[in-house]
C-alpha cells in the first residue's frame, strides 16, 4: 500500500534522508554552539552563516529546495500528500527544514505572496524568499487579547491619504528575532461591523525596519529564548505603509487571507512532529537496549515493552490521520478539509509530545540535558499544541462539523 509514496516521491525522500543524516546532522552541533558567541544570541556568527550558506548550495544543487509551495506550478509541484513524507523527514532535524527552505513561517508566508501578492510584492519579497536570502514573520497574535478568536486582534490600521497607519502590538512573531527578517505579514483592524465581523481585519505587508516597529522582548518557552530564529514582542507606534501594501487591495479580506495561510501551515507542523515523535522513538529504542540496570537491558524492566509498542502504535495512527487531511486538502475545498485539517493539529503534537517524554523518562537525567535535542523537542512540541491555533478552539471546530451532520449547529 503506496499511500502516496511513488517510486519517484520514495527516491527523493530517500536522498532527502541522506543528505540529513550525511550533511546536515554532522554539522548542527557545531551550528547552535555558536548561538551567543557574539554577545547577542540574534546576531549570526561567520561561522553559523558559513554552515547555512554551504548547506543551502549543496541542497539546491542537488534540487533538493522549495518542496512546500504544493499543487502548483511553481515550486517542486508535489501534492500536499508527497510533500507529508518530506516534511516528516525534516521534522528529524533541527536545521533541516531551513535548509531546504522549507521552514515556517516562510512557508505559509511565501504561499500568502504567492496566491495573494501582486506583482510588485512577488518581485520584491516572494523572489528572495524562494532563494533563501531574506527571512519572514507573520503577525497576529496580541497580548491584550484572546487571540485564538481572531475577531478580538485589535492592532488598527486607518488610512491616512496614501498611506495606512498602524498602530497596537503584536506578540510571539516567530522568527522576527532572526537578523535577515525583512517581511512581517500582519494582520490589523480596519473595520467595526458587528454583522460582518470576519470582514473587519485586512492583511498588509510591512517592511521590517519600518519606522515605529520596535522589537519590546524575546519572549521564552520554557526559560530559553529559541534564538536565533526567536519569538519576539514588537510594537508598532504610528508605522506607515504605502496603501499597495495592503494584499488583495481592498479592506475586510485578512481572514480569507489567514485561512488560506494557516491550513497548509497547521499540517506542515504536524508532518515535521510525526518526524520528530520518529527520531525520539529511535532513540528510545537504542537506549532501551543499550542500557541495562538491575542486570537487565532497560527495554525488559516494567513496562518499557508497553511503552515502545504503544509509541509506535500512536505514530502510525497520527501518520495516517496526517496523510488522510493531506489528501482532503488535495481532492477537495477548504471548507470540508478544514476539520480533517483541525483533527490532526490536535492528535499529531499530543502523539509527539507523548513518545518525546517517554523517551526522555529512557534516559533518565540525560533525557532533560542538553545532551540529547529531546528537550529541545518537547519545549517545541508543547508550545505546538498552542501554535497555530490551540487544541480546545480545533476540537470545538471538528465537534461542529461533527453535529452539522445531525441537524444545524451555531
Amino acid at each position: 500500500m503506496e499511500l502516496g509514496l511513488s517510486a519517484d516521491l520514495r527516491k527523493t525522500r530517500d536522498e532527502v534522508r541522506d543528505f540529513i543524516d550525511d550533511e546536515i546532522r554532522p554539522l548542527e552541533e557545531e551550528y547552535f554552539s555558536q548561538v551567543g558567541s557574539k554577545g547577542n544570541r540574534f546576531e549570526f556568527s561567520g561561522s553559523m552563516l558559513s554552515i547555512l550558506d554551504s548547506l543551502k548550495k549543496k541542497a539546491r544543487d542537488k534540487n533538493l529546495w522549495n518542496f512546500w509551495l504544493t499543487n502548483s506550478k511553481t515550486g517542486y509541484g508535489l501534492s500536499t500528500v508527497e510533500y507529508a513524507y518530506l516534511a516528516e523527514e525534516m521534522g528529524k532535524c533541527r536545521l533541516a527544514a531551513e535548509v531546504f527552505n522549507c521552514s515556517a513561517p516562510d512557508t505559509g508566508n511565501m504561499e500568502v505572496l504567492n496566491r495573494y501578492g501582486a506583482f510588485e510584492h512577488k518581485e520584491r519579497w516572494l523572489k528572495p524568499l524562494m532563494d533563501g536570502q531574506i527571512r519572514s514573520a507573520y503577525c497576529m497574535t496580541e497580548p491584550g487579547v484572546a487571540s485564538s478568536d481572531a475577531t478580538n486582534i485589535s492592532l488598527e490600521a486607518k488610512l491616512n491619504g496614501e498611506n495606512y497607519v498602524l498602530n497596537g502590538e503584536k506578540w510571539w512573531i516567530s522568527g522576527a528575532g532572526d537578523p535577515r527578517c525583512a517581511l512581517y505579514i500582519v494582520l490589523a483592524k480596519t473595520g467595526n461591523s458587528k454583522e460582518e465581523k470576519h470582514k473587519n481585519h485586512s492583511m498588509f505587508l510591512v517592511p521590517s525596519d519600518a519606522k515605529g516597529i520596535k522589537i519590546l522582548r524575546p519572549m521564552q518557552v520554557y526559560g530559553h529564548d529559541d534564538a536565533p530564529h526567536g519569538h519576539m514582542h514588537i510594537s508598532f507606534s504610528d508605522v506607515s505603509v504605502h496603501k499597495s501594501y495592503l494584499l488583495l487591495g481592498e479592506e475586510g479580506r485578512g481572514f480569507e487571507i489567514a485561512q488560506g495561510r494557516l491550513g497548509p501551515g497547521r499540517i506542515h507542523h504536524c508532518m515535521r512532529a510525526i518526524g520528530q515523535a520518529e527520531a525520539a522513538l529511535k532513540m528510545m529504542c537504542e537506549r532501551a537496549l543499550e542500557r541495562r540496570a538491575f542486570g537487565k537491558k532497560i527495554a525488559e524492566l516494567g513496562s518499557n515493552y508497553d511503552i515502545i509498542a504503544e509509541c509506535r502504535i500512536d505514530i502510525e495512527m497520527a501518520r495516517l490521520l496526517c496523510l488522510k487531511a493531506a489528501w482532503m486538502m488535495d481532492n477537495t475545498d477548504a471548507k470540508t478539509a478544514a476539520p480533517w485539517i483541525s483533527q490532526v493539529k490536535v492528535v499529531a503534537p499530543k502523539v509527539a509530545l507523548k513518545v518525546v517524554d517517554e523517551a526522555v523518562q529512557m534516559f533518565g537525567g540525560m533525557g532533560v540535558s542538553q545532551d540529547t535535542p529531546l528537550a529541545a523537542a518537547w519545549t517545541h512540541l508543547r508550545t505546538l499544541r498552542l501554535a497555530d491555533g490551540p487544541d480546545s478552539v480545533h476540537r470545538r471546530q471538528v465537534a461542529r462539523a461533527e453535529l452539522r451532520k445531525f441537524g444545524k449547529n451555531d
